[in-house]
């Protein structure tokens, strides 16, 4: 097609759409449901109670009971675990709100850098968390008789499942950190070939 003064206009649309889907999306997508993951293992185990009437002794004929209660904040293995996990859901809050808003102020792929960093860390650091909360958490399924540390989890089903959940949806987001931080790095090391 030709305009009045001899120049070519070109009107051709490129209407196939790119059969790939956006990386962009994903990521953000995997970030969004590894928050999910980290963050409900974090109230899980923080609001895990449970009480019960348990026999301590008898005199005659008679049980002496007193209620009992078992707590996360009782082994500092689960406290631990609590604090990684709820570092590691800000940190994703926080990484989605900069995936959506920090593309406009990005510095040279700075932003990339630092994230991918960043990535590497927070996993490490809940993998830390989940490790010490499995440790303490077989611990109180089986005991150990060479110890003779007796297992609770015969006493308190409810507060071992509960917590045994946790560690279910925290290895998740640990898994979905792991690939999150291969995307990160991967994306990093394509900008730096450019």
């Amino acid at each position: 097609m030709a305009s009045e003064n001899g120049e070519k206009l070109d009107l051709s649309f490129n209407a196939v759409p790119d059969p790939k889907p956006n990386k962009e999306w994903v990521l953000l997508s995997l970030r969004v449901i590894s928050f999910l993951a980290t963050a409900s293992a974090t109230l899980l185990m923080a609001l895990n109670k449970q009480t019960k009437n348990l026999v301590v002794a008898t005199i005659g004929t008679t049980p002496v009971t007193i209620p009992l209660t078992a707590k996360f904040n009782h082994t500092p293995a689960f406290i631990f675990f609590v604090i990684v996990n709820g570092i590691a859901s800000v940190y994703s809050l926080m990484v989605i709100a900069v995936d959506i808003l920090g593309p406009q102020y990005d510095y040279k792929g700075l932003r990339l850098g630092l994230i991918a960093i960043l990535d590497v860390m927070i996993m490490a650091l809940a993998a830390t968390g989940d490790g010490a909360a499995t440790f303490m958490a077989e611990l109180g399924r089986n005991g150990n008789s060479h110890a003779r540390w007796e297992k609770i989890c015969d006493k308190f089903e409810a507060y071992c499942n509960r917590g045994g959940g946790a560690l279910v949806a925290s290895f998740i987001g640990i898994i979905l950190l792991l690939v999150v931080t291969v995307m990160s790095i991967t994306k990093l090391l394509k900008l730096n070939r450019i």
